[in-house]
């Protein structure tokens, strides 16, 4: 800044400080306002909701998660071991539900390519039979 040596060249330079504080209060009133839209919690869940549904991986992620622990509980219940009064047969039924999720939550590639081979052959053999 350069020095200032009359009263015009001092209220000069105060009224342009006073119009950089206004727009600086401005933009960071501007800034403040966006902080807040984004913090509230619908706002969150739903930056939350648009990342998962652009995200192919994270997506495949909670399918193969959600489909795990859907397959653990339905193994359970085939067996009817979550009915029975036994605690070994509960203890059994849980550890069945436990492992079949973990089989389908850590290897769906492997269960994919298992369906195809053993399925896929049998529906090709009745194509071509």
């Amino acid at each position: 800044m350069k020095n200032i040596s009359t009263t015009a060249e001092l209220k000069e330079a105060i009224q342009l400080m006073e119009a950089q504080k206004y727009v600086h209060l401005q933009e960071m009133r501007e800034n403040f306002s966006l902080t807040w839209e984004n913090l509230k919690p619908a706002n969150i869940i739903k930056s939350t909701m648009n990342e998962i549904g652009s995200s192919p991986y994270l997506f495949n992620n909670i399918l193969n998660v959600t489909l795990g622990l859907v397959a653990g509980f339905l193994s359970k219940r085939a067996l009817m071991i979550g009915r029975s009064d036994n605690k070994s047969k509960k203890l059994l039924g849980l550890v069945l539900q436990l492992g079949v999720a973990n089989l389908v939550i850590y290897a769906p590639n492997a269960i994919k390519s298992f369906f195809q081979n053993n399925f896929g052959k049998r529906e090709k053999e009745i194509q071509a039979g």
